[in-house]
């Protein structure tokens, strides 16, 4: 059994659930994550039934994270590299896993586990470098294009000396050879929804009745809405059914992208557009069950890379999915494949709207497809047996 240090930045759901099926094998698990950032969080502490291998470790930097101020935020991603690298120090792990990092924390990750003589295994959940270049070469066109070289730089150099690269897809394979990232060590394993932790569960439940949703036609958006989100798309649904007070569009979520919403709905008096926090992981089977569609978008730019997280989980929850993405996307051929929702390009306004009108005339079967696809591929215990391998891959790979 191995003594692992798996860091994932965000404190995703899934990602935690990994740690608890690691750790109950025998494996001694560390997993870090980002105290500060402000997107939903798993089940990040020691419950009753975890094991006693297992350790939750919150890496902070003493301030607020700032999703804004470029050059604040790479002063903080700084910071939380050099935090992050001392817990690897003092934990003296054989084994570092980690993925959903800015480019310039992981180079401080990436050293650590060489300091201490352990495996790296870099997880791409996206190519970050990639989603900052473009964003930098949109904001400050000259000088962004060649700092967003410099992070496509710094990326592509942590991958190829990694003793391991897991990529959620296949798709992310042509990048990874362009950079010549060496074949034998890239493993794809999708990521996957806590379906233990996110059952079937009525529409009609106390989360619903504590916002006043019993009894109303709800479309929801869960999650951050940051750069790569367009709030736009969720203040357009709240436009289109404005004049029917049975219908309700529910935001609950974090990020920039929410003042945006905000300001909308006080410009137009959208009352039926409802802007709530994000909720604790323990209710999150409740909130999904509340809808009757799940909605996530995604901005074109990001869309080659980023698959949309939330869409697992909403899959979880058997309820229909609308998304806006480039059909090129894995979440939106996931969805296409299984018809368990409708997927419309980032940019058809129209198409969005029309086929929110779809799913909540007609979104049950799809629904119950989305669920059923998510029983068959969401199984733990496979994951974590992939997960092995990968481990076992490293390790005897020669240094």
């Amino acid at each position: 059994m191995s003594k692992i240090f798996l860091h994932d930045y965000a404190g995703h759901p899934f990602q935690a659930e990994l740690s608890r099926a690691l750790a109950a094998r025998g494996h001694q698990i560390t997993h870090a994550y980002f105290e500060g950032d402000a997107g939903p969080k798993g089940a990040l502490e020691h419950a009753a039934g975890d094991p006693g291998s297992l350790t939750f470790a919150p890496v902070g930097i003493g301030e607020t994270y700032s999703k804004t101020s470029f050059a604040r935020r790479r002063f903080q991603d700084l910071s939380y590299g050099r935090a992050a690298a001392a817990a690897i120090v003092a934990a003296r792990p054989q084994i570092v896993v980690s993925g959903n990092t800015p480019t310039e924390s992981q180079v401080y990750i990436h050293r650590a586990a060489r300091q201490v003589g352990a495996r790296f295994i870099y997880w791409c959940q996206d190519f970050y470098s990639i989603a900052v270049s473009k964003i930098l070469s949109k904001k400050i066109p000259v000088v962004g294009a060649g700092v967003g070289l410099y992070y496509i730089a710094l990326e592509r150099a942590q991958m190829r000396d990694a003793d391991a690269v897991i990529l959620i897809t296949e798709d992310f394979a042509p990048q990874t050879r362009a950079w010549g990232v060496d074949p034998a060590k890239l493993h794809v394993i999708p990521n996957w929804g806590a379906i233990d932790q996110i059952p079937i569960m009525p529409k009609t439940n106390a989360w619903a009745a504590e916002h006043g949703l019993n009894g109303k036609t709800v479309l929801m958006y869960t999650g951050t809405l940051g750069l790569k989100h367009n709030p736009d798309l969720l203040i357009e649904l709240a436009r289109r059914y404005r004049d029917r007070p049975d219908v309700v569009v529910v935001v609950v979520a974090a990020g920039i992208g929410v003042s945006r919403l905000e300001a909308a709905k006080a410009a137009e008096s959208l009352d039926n557009l409802r802007l709530l926090p994000l909720q604790p992981f323990d209710r999150l089977a409740e909130v999904l069950a509340s809808a009757d569609v799940l909605a996530a978008v995604i901005e074109r730019d990001a869309g080659e890379f980023s698959v949309p997280s939330k869409v697992l989980s909403y899959l979880c929850a058997g309820r229909p999915v609308l998304l806006a993405a480039p059909q090129a996307n894995l979440a939106a051929k996931t969805i296409a494949a299984e018809r368990c929702g409708l997927v419309c390009e980032p940019e058809d306004v129209a198409g969005w709207v029309a086929a929110a009108d779809r799913l909540l005339k007609d979104g049950a079967e799809a629904g119950v497809a989305g669920r059923a696809y998510a029983e068959r591929n969401f199984v733990l215990s496979r994951v974590a047996d992939r997960f092995e391998t990968v481990f076992e891959a490293a390790l005897a790979r020669a240094r």
